[in-house]
């Protein structure tokens, strides 16, 4: 589930979103460690948010860069 708060991180760089993500997940093992569920849910959307994001760049790029997924073991 995405934070509804978060509408558009497209003009955000892969190293940007690398960086939030980051910062939010050591905020967010403050926030397991302090037992604050209210702030470990908001915590999970907007690092759900990111992620996606950042999902849906790495995605775009491997398509650009035309990496193939498939590993040639034959014999020549």
């Amino acid at each position: 589930m995405q934070h509804p708060f978060i509408n558009d991180l497209s003009d955000k760089s892969l190293e940007d979103l690398q960086t939030t993500i980051s910062d939010l997940m050591k905020k967010l093992n403050f926030a397991y460690r302090t037992g604050n569920q209210p702030l470990v849910h908001q915590l999970n959307m907007v690092m759900e948010s990111y992620k996606s994001e950042y999902n849906k760049k790495m995605d775009d790029m491997i398509k650009k860069q035309n990496i193939q997924n498939k590993i040639n073991i034959q014999k020549d």
